[in-house]
């Protein structure tokens, strides 16, 4: 065992949980109408721990076993045969397990976005619990637990660079996210603006600083590729949130506090698989092409296909994790074949699966709440409390 490397992944999963709690929570929880917070909050904080037993109980055996090319089996369900002293690698493998729930709780979390406002909360977390398990957890085992897109599958001896989760994380929750967002159709109230831009900054940048975590944590070693990819989103990030700001302004005269935050979340999501394979020119590049880029999706999905994918999940998360993994190939870090294959392979998959689930699911419990409902707000009606006495 590593003692520097431990203590620095032992911060790196503080980190990203982090992002999640309260991070995530309440840069989705800014966005939505006063009357809808607390159930954005409700959403994030019962998919944090319902993740969280489904890891230890399955999902991280699926992932991370010994099975075979495709599925890691369930020989290490419960962390079956793992104690304080069993290693991966440098590690304790018992900190690995928690590092990577913690990308196995924000990954189905990120999906929040995307049905927030007119969803039922019995759907969300049934079709949360399956997806992570069917769909999250095989996927990562197929490229970060040796499986068969990972170095020596099916692309030879080199095989998708995926550094922190561009396709892992990003590529597969904007995808299940645009197929929610479609099977619910669209809000009532989609013109009402963000409640407290106040809380979305506040988010926002707190999912930055968990960043560092997710991208710097990813290279498994307090050394310096940890800084480099920590230096690398940090660049992006930052450029992205200028690039977003500034093409926002040449096509609304305006500069919004939301558009800055949101080309920040560009940034981070662009760089995530490239953060252990590009240098900070590379990342600047990343960065800058990415507020522009992810701007113009949510353009495409919001307005001109008329997809109500509330908090633009797909357009963000979904198109910046796709572009990162591309421009790994783009920078000469990886091949194009495994890196535009395997996007294709875990991006077909997602969609099938993601819509297959939706349906079962919403045989059992509601997909959508009743108007009623929807119009009331989901706070009080579904949760029977409420953040604020106002009607907004």
């Amino acid at each position: 065992m590593n003692g520097a490397d431990t203590a620095w992944i032992i911060v790196a999963t503080a980190l990203v949980l982090f992002m999640t709690l309260p991070g995530l929570a309440l840069f989705y929880g800014g966005l939505v109408r006063a009357r809808n917070v607390l159930s954005v909050f409700m959403h994030c904080y019962a998919i944090a721990c319902l993740m969280s037993v489904l890891w230890f109980a399955v999902g991280y055996s699926i992932a991370f076993g010994d099975g075979n090319a495709i599925w890691g089996g369930l020989g290490k369900a419960f962390l079956n045969g793992i104690d304080a002293d069993t290693l991966s690698g440098n590690l304790p493998e018992v900190l690995f397990f928690a590092f990577q729930m913690t990308f196995a709780i924000i990954t189905p979390a990120l999906i929040v976005g995307a049905y927030v406002e007119r969803i039922g909360f019995a759907f969300v977390l049934t079709f949360s619990a399956l997806w992570m398990v069917l769909v999250y957890a095989p996927v990562t085992h197929w490229i970060w637990g040796g499986g068969f897109l990972a170095d020596g599958g099916i692309f030879g001896d080199v095989g998708v660079k995926d550094f922190a989760g561009g396709i892992v994380v990003h590529e597969t929750a904007g995808i299940a996210a645009l197929v929610l967002a479609v099977m619910l159709g669209a809000r009532k109230h989609q013109t009402t603006p963000p409640h407290n831009p106040g809380y979305v900054m506040i988010g926002a940048a707190m999912l930055w600083v968990g960043w560092f975590g997710f991208n710097g944590g990813s290279q498994l070693a307090a050394d310096g590729g940890a800084a480099m990819a920590l230096t690398v989103t940090h660049i992006s990030a930052a450029t992205a949130s200028l690039t977003w700001l500034a093409w926002e302004y040449k096509k609304h005269g305006k500069a919004s506090l939301v558009g800055l935050v949101t080309g920040t979340i560009a940034g981070l999501a662009s760089i995530t698989p490239a953060s252990g394979f590009v240098g900070p020119v590379e990342a600047l590049i990343i960065g800058a092409v990415a507020g522009v880029l992810c701007q113009e999706a949510v353009n495409l999905v919001r307005n001109k296909l008329r997809i109500d994918d509330t908090l633009d999940v797909f357009a963000v998360h979904g198109v910046g994790g796709i572009f990162g993994t591309i421009m790994i190939a783009g920078f000469g870090a990886g091949s194009w074949a495994a890196q535009l294959g395997s996007l294709a392979i875990v991006g077909v998959f997602t969609l099938v699966v993601s819509v297959v689930l939706a349906k079962l699911v919403a045989m059992v419990f509601p997909l959508r709440v009743d108007l009623e409902t929807e119009v009331n707000g989901l706070d009080l009606t579904v949760h029977g409390e409420r953040a604020y006495d106002h009607s907004s």
